[in-house]
């Protein structure tokens, strides 16, 4: 195998390598707004379960639980006294949680009295890998959304219950009152055929309770994103929170290095979201969140409440020119991370899909995709679709095949010539002299050292293209072929029932025979040029069996779609070659021509690399002659 062959490899072989280490080398960082939720919601769950016994209980009795019991809860959480009345009924456990129900073609949502929150999302026409109801947030069990506000004393919404004051199949108003006069009231709106609810939080004769000096208010969301998709390691890969700064292109995501990570909004932030690979819930404020922390923290494989990560935000919102009467809106997003649903929103969540830089990410958007919907108005298999694809694919590249191949095969078939200038300069000095003769001929034949390289790094964002395409394509999900059920992960011939490291608990035939595959070209690649080039010791290991053996283990847990590409893509590249070198290239003939033009040429103008060789030959030769004397 050729150097350019090889740098080629190499080159694939560091990208990928890049791309695993920056998604599984994660660190661990405890991050202080996500203690300060996490420790919120811990001290409501236990006030609930101590309340009960405190309503019964007079003064003495308070005394008595509170000096017997170190670890109680301090007294002022015990039984906090508002200073409106309105408030201590708003707490009491007499009042119970009632849910009200807005739906439409897309989601039916839950709202909870019990602080005015989201408690149930149901997504409607797509299900989880086990075929149930696909829930984002179910039965409030994994979510919490509290806001926080000084009124004269701190609140927290979550301590209380709200009154429904209207309710219909597209909206519910809830109210929290601070006396007869003054409230705060959550309108929630789900249009017709839409992912979108719409939050309004409108202060009625709050003035008289908020502080002049308070011009913020907090708002706290926590999240257990839901395990959706067959494989863990794929699904946790394109999985993270993520948020956008107004007026900015591009998005943030938190680094997830060892499994969490968190990181503070230092400006003013449009949205934060949620994002599981194919699923997102996200918080939108058209106003924008003055400040604020986002962490995110992976859960275990095959935790017992099959939660993939555990989601916090904690903003803080501007309150503005505070008055008797005033709103501030909000929205909550959720829904499927597809590409065309994405970016009709205008709000840059398609930035949210893994498509990859500028380039690359281009390449995707504007070639890649396009095209792949356009072939599934006429092929409803996927598994077809991605072999029409790649036929296409390789057409189009075909001239850069051609161009690859011919010119290491020139490099091939001059070898002879370059094996009488290797006999003509034998000696260990004479290397520059060898060399500089070498590139001569190659000159005079007119073949380019880098004729066989170039083609192939020109081929290589399209390549990664299509490697941060398929872990994503929200078409893919669970859209069956052949014997894989969901070409989007993995496909499964046999579970071992226990995971070998890197490798995974299963073997992915898909995986395999892409492996084969490229064996099979890495071979038929070293063979023909083994005799024609001189290889370094260890190499026909490294390409023709490493690099396979990298790729089944690398893509034994990656979507199957994925591996079948590669394979696709690997047959078609045989095919090619195979067909270039019977009916485009003759290399007989071509050896011909080459030495012909390369003993009709006439000397010509020396390149600057070429002098500078023969300079630093020229010192070379001095200096050893100055050793001798």
């Amino acid at each position: 195998m050729n150097k350019q062959t090889v740098t080629g490899f190499a080159l694939i072989g560091i990208i990928l390598l890049v791309f695993s280490w920056y998604n599984t080398k994660q660190f661990e960082k405890q991050q202080e707004a996500q203690r300060r939720v996490q420790d919120s919601i811990a001290k409501v769950e236990a006030l609930k379960a101590i309340e009960s016994a405190v309503a019964d209980a007079d003064a003495d009795d308070i005394e008595r639980m509170l000096a017997s019991d170190s670890s109680a809860v301090a007294q002022s959480d015990i039984a906090p006294l508002y200073k409106s009345d309105f408030l201590n009924y708003a707490a009491s456990d007499s009042l119970e949680e009632q849910l009200v129900y807005l739906e439409n073609d897309k989601i039916k949502v839950a709202l909870s009295t019990k602080g005015a929150q989201l408690a149930e999302v149901l997504v409607k026409d797509y299900y989880k890998y086990d075929s149930t109801a696909l829930y984002l947030i179910d039965n409030r069990r994994n979510s919490v959304f509290d806001i926080e506000m000084d009124a004269g004393q701190y609140i927290n919404t979550t301590d209380f219950n709200y009154e429904i004051t209207s309710a219909t199949s597209q909206s519910v108003a809830m109210r929290l009152y601070f006396d007869e006069d003054s409230y705060v009231e959550q309108l929630f709106t789900l249009s017709t055929d839409s992912y979108m609810v719409d939050m309004n939080i409108h202060f009625v004769g709050m003035d008289e309770y908020i502080p002049r000096s308070s011009s913020s208010f907090k708002m706290s969301w926590a999240m257990d994103m839901p395990r959706l998709e067959r494989g863990y390691d794929n699904e946790k890969n394109y999985s993270s929170v993520a948020f956008h700064y107004a007026n900015n292109e591009n998005i943030k995501e938190i680094s997830m290095r060892k499994d969490g990570g968190n990181e503070s909004l230092v400006g003013l932030t449009h949205w934060v979201a949620f994002k599981q690979q194919f699923f997102s819930a996200i918080l939108v404020a058209p106003e924008f969140f003055a400040s604020g922390d986002v962490s995110g923290k992976m859960y275990a494989d095959n935790n017992a409440n099959n939660y993939l990560m555990n989601d916090v935000a904690v903003v803080n919102v501007e309150y503005g020119d505070k008055s008797a009467d005033f709103s501030k809106d909000f929205q909550f997003y959720f829904m499927p991370n597809h590409y065309p649903l994405l970016k009709s929103f205008d709000l840059k969540f398609d930035k949210l899909l893994p498509l990859g830089g500028w380039l690359v990410g281009s390449i995707t958007k504007f070639i890649i995709i396009p095209v792949f919907n356009w072939l599934h108005q006429f092929v409803n298999s996927f598994g077809l679709i991605i072999l029409l694809l790649t036929i296409m694919l390789k057409i189009v590249i075909f001239p850069l095949t051609y161009k690859s191949y011919a010119s290491s095969a020139k490099m091939r078939v001059l070898k002879p010539e370059v094996d009488k200038i290797n006999a003509r300069y034998p000696k260990e000095n004479e290397a520059m002299k060898r060399q500089q003769a070498t590139m001569d001929l190659y000159k005079k034949a007119g073949v380019s050292t880098l004729g066989g390289c170039l083609p192939l790094l020109i081929q290589m964002p399209l390549l990664y293209a299509m490697f941060r395409f398929f872990p994503s394509s929200f078409e893919l999900r669970q859209q069956s072929f052949l014997w894989a059920t969901d070409l989007s992960a993995y496909d499964s011939i046999l579970d071992f029932g226990f995971k070998i490291p890197l490798y995974g608990d299963h073997i992915s035939l898909f995986s395999l025979l892409m492996g084969i595959s490229m064996w099979l070209y890495s071979k038929m690649t070293f063979d023909s040029n083994a005799a024609t080039s001189q290889q370094m010791p260890g190499m026909k290991f490294m390409s023709v069996w490493f690099m396979p053996i990298f790729m089944v283990v690398i893509c034994n847990n990656f979507s199957a779609g994925l591996s079948y590409y590669y394979l696709l893509a690997n047959i078609f590249t045989i095919a090619q070659n195979i067909a270039i070198r019977k009916w485009f290239v003759n290399e007989e003939k071509l050896y011909d021509q080459l030495k012909k033009k390369a003993e009709s040429s006439t000397a010509s103008k020396k390149s600057k690399f070429q002098q500078r060789l023969e300079e630093a030959y020229k010192i070379q030769q001095q200096q050893q002659k100055n050793t001798r004397k």
